[in-house]
């Protein structure tokens, strides 16, 4: 606006910030008729919440000054009403106990959706931080009074419920402006908070709110969103490098790190929370890996420890009763969170050592006599799926230690032992869940610990040791029980399929026991392949063109190019071509067909299978060119005849990198010249 002049948005914004504020706090008291969970309230919708609270906060800072104003005017009548109903008995009137409650979750998640965007147009950064100060004062000073009291007999009530979602989303978006990092850039904003609050810096700041963290996960064991919307902030907390520093300093941390039992955290006990202990170890194991010390982490697995023992010296028969069946899998849950923390090889060498070799018997004879459980042994397997992830190279052992090949062993006896009897169980109403889960994440677990690159497994034929070759026979077979058409309707053991069928035709394809197979099951899983490769998921596309692409040069290298007397595989999958010659035909047809008419995402690695089943065979190659030909107008036939012919310029009879990378940029041309109208 030029001059002078006022501006209507001057006064309009107030009042239409104003209207809504007044709006929500208005439809609390008909939407609070009954304290019962409503999927519509936005209060528990938090989609709906975010899209009437997207532009509040740039409404509300365009005049900041008497915005901030109102809302304390509306903020502290409600504050100082529910500070006096704390103090009155529990039989109070419970439902106008509610519509405060509902009114202060407005009003907090108002405040919290202000506190999220900082702008400076309009005032001055000074200025702004100090009506920042004010409105964030109200909400810390709430956190006190909600645990206090009659407030702390509420913690079933959906309204307080609310309300505790609220300050956590408040804290959240505080912390991201003012905790941490951003602390040293916000002197105005913790002096005033000094003043109202006695908060002198983010260090005390930061103890109120790992105090409420722990008060949530004490006190709310049967609400898990609540339980699951304070992990997620207490892992912003523990995961950023300066904050997880300075919440170590906290005699708050440190009583959640000394004292994780589930006397003191009854969420751990709670079977509709049990997901979210993995979560809780996960976090805890972050905090304490940032400190060094095998006595200090040996001390908070003490609790652990205990359980791990009390299961050791429980009768066989015990194992099948729902106490144990819920320790066992309560210790897996939290191991796992546990392994999930470790990010280098110091901290994996700890819970390593303190699970290798004592505590891996117990692991064993849970699976073996509990694998009609899909409850028990899930966790169990998940568990070790994570162990065995060579992420971050935390998986790497001193040149002289057996420690690689000794965790293979027992990757070999538990999938052994639970591929061996889940084959011979019957299939229930829900064969996923009882039967095609665990055997997805046993292949899984196999397919991390084959490509780890922790385990030499030459030694294992060198000294006889069956624990490769059962671990593989085995896996086969539970991959072999499962028709190829579930395989393909489930994604997640789809997934797990294709990423073992990778790694064992990528790495192991010579001590490779699919060769030994006979010709059906053989050509059943490289027509598995095929069908992958024509599926939708372009990661499965790829994996399974590594896989064809490691077949095809197995055989040029050793059948077709290859000078020495062929080793046993090689005689093998020569004898399953010779039964079915048009096998290698029929997927460079899938390979031609799928670069020539689709969009694939992932031509380079489509690219390789393509050329390691040309060199097999130029007939092959000859008679495929001559069959698409044969199936495009006359007229273009001369022309994507010349495109065949320049496919192979420059490529020679060999698998060598340069030459892969030439028919590859070729393949890229072809694809191109052959579509040309």
């Amino acid at each position: 606006m030029a001059g002078d002049t006022p501006s209507l948005l001057d006064e309009t914004v107030p009042k239409i910030t104003e209207g809504f504020i007044t709006s929500r706090i208005n439809s609390v008291q008909a939407s609070f008729a009954d304290n019962s969970p409503d999927p519509d309230n936005p209060l528990e919708n938090a989609e709906s919440l975010q899209d009437q609270l997207e532009s509040l906060p740039y409404l509300c800072r365009f005049k900041y000054e008497s915005c901030s104003l109102f809302i304390i005017n509306i903020m502290e009548p409600l504050l100082q009403a529910y500070t006096a109903r704390s103090r009155l008995p529990a039989s109070g009137d419970a439902a106008e106990l509610s519509v405060i409650e509902g009114q202060i979750a407005w009003m907090v998640h108002i405040i919290a959706a202000i506190l999220k965007i900082r702008q400076t147009v309009g005032c001055s950064q000074d200025s702004q931080e100090l009506f920042d100060a004010e409105l964030a004062a109200r909400v810390l000073q709430l956190i006190n009074i909600t645990d206090t009291g009659v407030h702390a007999q509420r913690y079933q009530e959906i309204s307080k419920q609310r309300l505790d979602r609220a300050i956590l989303i408040f804290v959240q978006n505080f912390r991201r402006s003012y905790v941490g990092d951003q602390a040293m850039h916000a002197s105005k904003l913790y002096a005033r908070l000094s003043e109202l609050l006695g908060l002198t810096d983010h260090l005390v700041l930061l103890n109120v709110i790992v105090g409420k963290i722990a008060t949530n996960l004490k006190c709310y064991a049967e609400c898990e969103d609540v339980i699951d919307h304070t992990l997620s902030l207490f892992q912003e907390l523990a995961s950023g490098y300066m904050t997880g520093k300075l919440l170590l300093k906290l005699e708050s941390t440190k009583f959640i790190i000394a004292n994780h039992s589930r006397e003191n955290f009854p969420f751990l006990e709670e079977y509709r929370c049990v997901r979210s202990r993995t979560n809780f170890y996960y976090i805890l194991g972050c905090l304490v890996f940032m400190e060094d010390g095998p006595v200090k982490f040996r001390s908070f697995m003490e609790p652990l420890l205990q359980v791990a023992v009390n299961l050791e010296a429980s009768a066989d028969a015990a194992f099948r009763t729902d106490v144990v069946k819920y320790a066992f899998t309560g210790l897996m849950r939290d191991l796992r969170g546990i392994a999930m923390a470790t990010n280098s090889r110091r901290t994996y060498g700890l819970l390593f050592d303190w699970l290798y070799p004592s505590r891996m018997p117990l692991l064993l004879r849970a699976i073996s006599l509990l694998t009609d459980e899909p409850e028990v042994t899930t966790p169990l397997l998940k568990f070790m799926s994570e162990f065995v992830l060579n992420k971050a190279q935390r998986l790497t052992f001193d040149s002289s230690s057996p420690n690689g090949i000794l965790l293979f062993r027992e990757i070999s006896k538990l999938i052994v032992a639970y591929g061996s009897r889940i084959l011979l169980l019957p299939n229930g109403t829900n064969i996923y869940r009882s039967k095609y889960k665990g055997i997805w994440i046993s292949l899984t677990v196999l397919s991390r610990a084959l490509c780890g690159n922790y385990v030499n497994f030459g030694v294992f034929e060198l000294y006889g040791d069956r624990a490769l070759a059962d671990a593989l026979d085995i896996s086969l077979k539970m991959t072999l029980s499962i028709p190829l058409s579930d395989i393909l309707t489930f994604k997640k053991l789809s997934k797990a399929y294709y990423g073992y069928m990778e790694v064992l035709f990528n790495n192991h394809i010579t001590i490779n026991s699919v060769l030994n197979l006979d010709t059906s099951t053989f050509v059943h899983i490289v027509t598995s392949l095929e069908s992958g490769l024509k599926g939708l998921d372009t990661g499965i596309s790829t994996q399974c063109a590594s896989a064809i692409d490691s077949l095809a040069a197995f055989y040029f290298n050793n059948i077709t190019a290859g000078d020495n007397p062929p080793s046993p595989a090689a005689l093998n999958l020569a004898r399953h071509i010779g039964e079915l010659p048009s096998l290698f035909p029929q997927i460079l047809k899938s390979l031609f067909e799928i670069i020539i008419f689709e969009d694939a995402g992932n031509q380079w690695s489509l690219s390789r299978p393509i050329l390691s089943l040309i060199m097999i065979s130029e007939q092959m190659f000859s008679d495929l060119r001559a069959q698409i030909l044969a199936s495009q107008p006359l007229d273009q036939q001369q022309r994507l005849s010349q495109c065949f012919d320049k496919l192979m310029t420059d490529v020679t009879r060999s698998l060598e990198p340069k030459n892969r990378d030439r028919f590859t940029q070729n393949l890229t041309t072809f694809r191109h010249d052959f579509r040309a109208k």
